[in-house]
């Protein structure tokens, strides 16, 4: 059979994908793009906002519509979350929830036998053990994501995820070991670890492991040379990670710290677990200890209650702290939060207009990030190939382009970046 993957949302979700197609082709079945012919495709859901619940049921209805006979999978994060919802887009052959992504394969096979629809959007038990199995290669063949956390305990009044991931819990050290090997012999060079809430990583042992115990387990590995983190909680960051990730030299300094809102009246209400004080406090303990450190960050705009003043106080926070790179974007609400009853909703025009204030103010900060390499020497691992550009990344993540004719992808470079053009820097490999 051909296998076509959809997938919506957060890196988790890429590597849940994996997981699915790494199942499919070790029963020799063949995995194609999703512009291709298929016989079968996994729509693996994210519904973090209202638009990306519209874009899962707009992708069930073309994908049945073109390819009536052909079998539609429902999966991921909105069937989980709002299962009748689900269950209501009866254009998905199977809808099955993110408990546990290895029993898709088999539900594939259950209704091509059965031809009957299948339903099965189990809630997450508060007792639920890491269940999502490794993989062994990635889509990106430099750069690999390791899942190594799901769930989350916080319940921000804006977010859903609790709803969709269920209660904490991480994978081994001695599974995460095993499957960095596995990446490695297969050319990986570069690991990403990543999680629903990943700073909350062994949080349920009672602290017999942390974060800085899977990093140190990575770094073990010959043949991974970088390690990076994906989103993280800035209020799980002590010095004493921040001092045992710089004894790992494999460690890569970008630190995404999800920041939301640089107003503290609007992180209140979001039942955010810090201030723009500690906030701060901590960008300045993450850069003494990391000079060349990039910080990365999620910025919400047109928060429930937000008046101006409010933005205008997050917006000249995000200029003060100097983001490397910001994700901005717009309050959604969800059902089923404590914010979407809230009383004085922003109108998405507004919306609109603070986000792109904000996307503009983070922008000249990030060409001021990009501005300071002028100059400088940097290594660079090289990803790709495009249009005379040999391109690669930093290990603070600064994006580079060198003008070149030979492929190097895969290989760790030395570049003197020479000039920068928007989003990225241009230098000469010496």
């Amino acid at each position: 059979m051909n296998i076509a993957f959809y997938t919506l949302g957060c890196k988790v979700n890429q590597y849940e994908t994996e997981v699915m197609r790494e199942a499919f082709e070790s029963k020799g079945h063949t995995v194609v793009s999703d512009g291709m012919p298929f016989d079968v495709i996994i729509i693996n859901s994210c519904t973090v906002t209202a638009e990306s619940d519209r874009k899962t049921r707009q992708a069930v209805h073309r994908f049945k519509r073109q390819n009536p006979n052909d079998v539609v999978v429902l999966t991921g994060c909105m069937a989980q979350a709002f299962s009748e919802d689900a269950k209501a887009l009866t254009d998905a052959d199977i809808v099955i929830g993110n408990t546990d992504v290895a029993k898709i394969y088999d539900a594939v096979c259950e209704f091509l036998e059965t031809q009957k629809r299948i339903f099965s959007v189990l809630p997450h038990p508060r007792d639920e053990r890491f269940n999502t199995p490794s993989i062994e290669s990635f889509a990106e063949r430099t750069r690999a994501y390791m899942k190594i956390q799901d769930g989350c305990d916080r319940f921000c009044t804006y977010c859903i995820i609790p709803t969709a991931r269920g209660w904490l819990r991480s994978k081994p050290i001695d599974e995460i070991t095993h499957e960095a090997e596995k990446l490695a012999d297969n050319g990986y060079i570069e690991a990403v670890l990543v999680g629903i809430n990943l700073t909350s990583y062994g949080k349920e042992t009672g602290g017999e492991i942390n974060i800085c115990d899977a990093v140190e387990a990575v770094a073990k590995v010959d043949g991974i040379k970088r390690i990076r983190l994906g989103s993280l909680e800035p209020d799980h960051i002590t010095d004493e990670t921040l001092t045992r990730l710089s004894k790992t030299q494999k460690f890569c300094p970008q630190f995404h710290l999800s920041l939301q809102s640089g107003c503290d009246a609007t992180l209140k209400r979001m039942n955010r677990h810090y201030d723009t004080a500690f906030y701060r406090d901590l960008v300045q303990r993450i850069r003494k200890v990391f000079p060349d450190s990039a910080i990365t960050t999620d910025i919400m705009v047109g928060f429930v209650g937000e008046t101006e003043a409010e933005f205008e106080e997050s917006i000249s926070f995000a200029k003060e702290i100097g983001f490397a790179k910001a994700h901005v974007f717009a309050y959604s609400r969800r059902a089923g939060t404590m914010a979407y009853n809230m009383p004085n909703q922003v109108t998405r025009a507004e919306k609109s207009r603070r986000s792109h204030l904000m996307i503009e103010a983070t922008a000249q900060t990030e060409a001021d990030f990009i501005k300071s390499y002028i100059g400088k020497t940097v290594e660079v691992l090289f990803e790709t190939q495009e249009n005379g550009f040999a391109v690669g990344y930093t290990k603070n993540y600064l994006y580079v382009k060198v003008k070149s004719d030979t492929a190097h992808t895969g290989k760790l470079l030395n570049v003197k970046i020479t000039d920068c053009e928007k989003e990225f820097a241009v230098g000469e490999i010496i």
